[in-house]
C-alpha cells in the first residue's frame, strides 16, 4: 500500500502545474466553506444567545390560547395563582430546568405629564428574572451595582421610548392601564433605568415589579401571563421540552381540554426562520464545494489516464493486475484531495483566527451594530475535510476503472 501511495505521489508531481492548479482550486473552496461556516455559526449563536439570554429565555409556558393572542396582551388568558403554582411544581420537578420566573404582561399608556404614549410592560420578580435572562441586566443603564433589576415604585423604560420622551433615570412618570373588568387605574412611578434596544420580540418592552403590575391592574394576587424557563443544557432543549409538554398535557380545564401550552424560543422568535435559512445556505455552499471537487478531480484523473495509456499498457504487460492499476489512480485522487483539504483547512482556520482577533462589526436591523468574534469547531473542519477526501476518491473511481479495463496490446499501440 505504501508503495502505491509513493508511486501515486510521484505521478502527481510529474504534472506539477496541473496538480497545483487543481489543488489550489480545492484549497480555496475548502477555506471558503470553513470561513463561511464559522461566520454563519457565530452569527447564529450570537443572535440566539441575545434573544434567549436577554428576552425570551429557552422555554415559556402560557395558558392555552395566549400565544395566539399575544399581540393584544390578553388579561383574560392569564394563569390564576393556583394554576401558576401547579405549573411551577411541574417545572421544579424537571431535572433539566435550571430556573423559572413568572411574568405579568400588560399594555398601557405612559405619561411624563407633557406627552403620553403607548407602552408594553413586563411585570417581573427581579431575582427570578436575573436567573432566566442573565443578559437583561447588561442592557439596563442607570442601575447601581448590587441593586435589584427593578424595585417597587420603579419602571425600566425601553431606550427608544425614553429617548422619544426625553426621560432619564430618576424622572417621574405615570402609567395608566385598563384591567380585565374594564376599570382604568394609574400608578405613579420613577424611571429606574433605560433598557437598550435589541432585535427580536420583547426588544422594546418596559419592566416593572410584578407587585406593582398587579396593583396597577387591581389584582389581589398577581396573575401570570407567562412562566419563563431556562434549561441547564441548551443542547438538550428539545429533549427537556418534550418531557415538559407531556407533563403539562395532563393539566385539563373543566371541559377536559389542555390548560397549558409550552413553546421553545424558536416558536416565539422570527429569527428561528433565519437560523434555518442559514443552515440551508451552509448545506448549499457545501454542495457547491462537492461539485467543485468532483469536477476538478474527475478532470485531472481523466486527463491522467488519457496521457498515460501506453504507460498503463506497459505496467499491465509486465504483470501488474488491473486492480493494482485502479488502486494507483484512486491513490492519486486520494492524495490530491487529502493534501488540498488539509491546506484549505489551515487557510480557513487561519482566516477565522484573524477575524476572531480583529472582530467583525456590521450594522444589522434598525441601526443595531453586531460585533462578531467568529470561531469554528473542530467537528466542522474535520467534516469538511472528510467530505473533500471522500468526494476526491469517488471522483477518481471512474477514471481508475477505465484505466483498469484497458487492454495491454491496445494500450501499447496508443499514440
Amino acid at each position: 500500500m505504501l508503495n502505491t501511495l509513493r508511486l501515486a505521489f510521484k505521478n502527481l508531481t510529474r504534472y506539477k502545474r496541473r496538480s497545483l492548479l487543481t489543488g489550489l482550486l480545492i484549497v480555496l473552496g475548502v477555506g471558503a466553506v470553513i470561513v463561511f461556516s464559522g461566520l454563519s455559526d457565530s452569527f447564529k449563536r450570537l443572535m440566539i444567545g441575545q434573544i434567549t439570554d436577554s428576552m425570551l429565555s429557552h422555554l415559556q409556558v402560557h395558558k392555552k390560547g395566549y400565544v395566539a393572542s399575544i399581540d393584544n396582551l390578553p388579561l383574560n388568558l392569564n394563569l390564576p395563582p393556583q394554576a401558576y403554582q401547579r405549573v411551577k411544581a411541574m417545572l421544579e420537578a424537571e431535572p433539566g430546568v435550571a430556573a423559572l420566573a413568572p411574568r405579568l404582561k400588560l399594555g398601557g399608556m405612559l405619561s411624563n405629564f407633557e406627552t403620553t404614549t403607548a407602552v408594553r410592560i413586563n411585570g417581573i420578580e427581579p431575582q427570578a428574572e436575573d436567573q432566566v435572562v442573565p443578559d437583561l441586566r447588561g442592557r439596563v443603564s442607570g442601575r447601581q451595582p448590587g441593586q435589584a433589576l427593578v424595585g417597587r415604585g420603579e419602571i425600566l423604560l425601553p431606550e427608544v421610548l425614553a429617548r422619544g420622551l426625553d426621560l432619564q433615570p430618576g424622572a417621574e412618570v405615570v402609567v395608566v392601564a385598563t384591567n380585565r373588568e374594564g376599570s382604568v387605574n394609574g400608578l405613579p412611578l420613577r424611571v429606574g433605568g433605560v433598557v437598550a434596544s435589541v432585535m427580536g420580540p420583547g426588544g422594546r418592552d418596559g419592566y416593572m415589579h410584578i407587585d406593582d403590575a398587579a396593583e396597577l391592574l387591581r389584582m389581589p394576587k398577581p396573575e401570570i401571563s407567562e412562566v419563563v424557563v431556562r434549561v441547564k443544557d441548551f443542547n438538550k432543549l428539545e429533549e427537556v421540552a418534550g418531557r415538559l409538554k407531556t407533563e403539562l398535557e395532563q393539566g385539563k380545564n373543566p371541559k377536559g381540554l389542555p390548560m397549558f401550552e409550552l413553546h421553545t424560543w424558536a416558536d416565539l422568535a422570527p429569527f428561528a426562520h433565519i437560523a434555518r435559512l442559514i443552515d440551508l445556505m451552509t448545506i448549499f455552499i457545501k454542495a457547491i464545494l462537492v461539485a467543485v471537487v468532483l469536477i476538478s478531480i474527475l478532470n485531472v484523473m481523466m486527463m491522467s489516464v488519457f496521457e498515460r495509456v501506453r504507460e498503463i499498457g506497459t505496467l499491465m504487460a509486465i504483470g501488474t493486475t488491473p486492480g493494482k492499476v485502479a488502486r494507483l489512480f484512486l491513490a492519486e485522487g486520494f492524495i490530491l484531495g487529502l493534501a488540498s483539504s488539509l491546506a484549505g483547512a489551515a487557510l480557513g482556520v487561519g482566516v477565522i483566527a484573524a477575524l476572531h482577533a480583529t472582530k467583525v462589526s456590521f450594522l444589522f436591523g434598525m441601526g443595531q451594530r453586531i460585533v462578531l468574534a467568529p470561531t469554528v469547531g473542530a467537528g466542522t473542519v474535520v467534516g469538511v475535510c472528510l467530505i473533500v477526501v471522500a468526494v476526491a476518491a469517488l471522483a477518481s473511481l471512474q477514471p481508475a476503472m477505465k484505466a483498469a479495463r484497458l487492454e495491454p496490446v491496445e494500450a501499447l499501440r496508443h499514440v
